[in-house]
């Protein structure tokens, strides 16, 4: 989330709360894919983790994108801690732990994507490379410890911060030593958002397998291929997993509205202070007998901010969020934007998908999210691995990815970025590749980590 909400139109009914999410239908014909990428930055020098504060730090590094990029900076008191592009919706946020984040604008294609992220490392490494700094192509910091890995000075973090400890084993890891990439997409109607929210629910274990690339923590291996998805599987229950009710019968917005209510709030901002109210009820808000901000009335950014707090393994906003995967190297961060959109933008395929898991029953699919962090394509469901069902995902992708036939200028469509994925089916995943290097030519150290698993300057 780059910036906090401002819209101050007060919430009257929870039927505003619904046509809040109505309002994010569109047609086909406008539909879009955001893609958002996290990367750990460390200094290349002693591969130490990076603050916010000096010469070379966290705010230097803001500050030196404001410039090459002309974007709007995100301020928090007087600190840089984002960037903003009004024109596209684009922006640069930060992480808890310093994970330097580019939230993508929506785009019409892959080949848009690939073109939007690689102005992105450009001018990445115009700034990044002068202060020293490099980038993990990893799901989770291979080597320092919780304790140090220094904070970003965000407030709503500090709120979190506090309460993590309070609500899950591995919040705080979670906060501050994972990296995700994730796609957002579109939806032309509730039922439509449901269909999708249930196809890409019961998928995340696959997603998460065919990414898993995060097998190292604190110098050595973890016993995960995506120690990052297991952490979220530790991290505070009211707000993450795979919902249940939704593939009940009635599921739409009323539900999920319903759903988010009764999610822990953490903070209400008003103006530029955020009231810590963690632990608090939303409805409460609504009713203006919120203990600690009493006779206070519930707006609309309090709503919009509340969702970005909820961290299911799909989010729904005014569009769908894809969360269960890992971050990694270009060509997986190229990847994940195809697989959806050739998945759920296709008609033919999403059906397809749906005919695919509609027989897992909610004990199924939770046992699958369970077992796909730590043996990833080889956790199976009904019988099948998922390196099987990969394999039929992939190819609906590619028949929906034809169908849509966006190509690039040299006339090739977006199927070509499914390939990585086709050598993961094949062969092995990416946490399974580390792990191997760890054993023999690493001789059991993380530290090449630092050169062969960074983004190139």
């Amino acid at each position: 989330m780059a910036r906090d909400v401002s819209d101050l139109t007060p919430i009257t009914s929870r039927d505003q709360l619904v046509a809040w999410f109505e309002a994010g239908t569109k047609p086909a014909d406008r539909f879009r894919i955001g893609t958002e990428h996290e990367k750990i930055p460390f200094y290349v020098r002693d591969h130490a983790p990076v603050p916010y504060a000096g010469d070379s730090g966290i705010g230097a590094l803001l500050e030196g994108m404001k410039d090459v990029l002309g974007w709007e900076p995100i301020m928090e008191a007087d600190k840089i801690i984002g960037l903003y592009d009004e024109a596209s919706g684009a922006a640069i946020s930060l992480e808890p732990g310093g994970q330097f984040e580019l939230s993508g604008a929506p785009l019409d294609s892959t080949h848009a994507t690939q073109a939007e992220i690689e102005r992105h490392f450009a001018a990445l490494a115009k700034v990044a490379g002068p202060l020293g700094i490099g980038f993990l192509a990893l799901g989770m910091s291979p080597a320092w410890r919780r304790d140090q890995i220094p904070r970003m000075p965000k407030r709503r973090y500090e709120i979190m911060f506090k309460y993590m400890p309070k609500v899950g084993a591995l919040g705080l890891d979670m906060m501050l030593r994972t990296a995700t990439v994730q796609t957002n997409l579109d939806y032309a109607s509730e039922a439509d958002m449901v269909k999708k929210l249930r196809v890409s629910l019961a998928l995340q274990p696959l997603f998460t397998a065919f990414f898993a690339n995060s097998p190292f923590a604190d110098g050595k291996l973890n016993g995960f291929l995506s120690m990052r998805s297991e952490i979220w599987r530790h991290t505070d229950p009211d707000r993450t997993g795979m919902l249940p009710f939704a593939f009940e019968p009635g599921m739409g917005f009323e539900r999920y509205v319903d759903y988010a209510l009764d999610v822990p709030m953490y903070f209400v901002k008003r103006g530029e202070h955020y009231h810590d109210v963690a632990g608090a009820s939303f409805r409460d808000l609504l009713a203006g007998k919120l203990p600690d901000l009493p006779g206070e009335q519930a707006r609309l950014s309090d709503w919009a901010n509340h969702l970005t707090t909820i961290f299911p393994e799909v989010r729904l906003k005014r569009f769908l969020e894809m969360r269960g995967c890992d971050a990694g190297p270009l060509p997986f961060l190229y990847a994940l934007p195809p697989l959806c959109a050739g998945l759920f933008y296709d008609k033919a395929s999403l059906d397809a998908a749906w005919d695919l898991v509609r027989p897992w029953s909610e004990e199924e699919r939770a046992r699958l999210r369970a077992e796909a962090p730590r043996i990833g394509l080889g956790a199976k469901i009904r019988g099948r691995s998922l390196r099987e069902i990969g394999e039929d995902v992939l190819r609906l992708a590619r028949q929906g990815l034809a169908g849509r036939n966006k190509r690039d200028s040299a006339g090739r469509d977006e199927t070509h970025f499914l390939d990585p994925l086709d050598a993961v089916v094949s062969a092995r995943t990416q946490g399974e590749d580390l792990i191997e290097r760890f054993k023999t030519r690493w001789a059991g150290s993380v530290e090449p980590a630092y050169r062969e698993c960074a983004y190139e300057a």
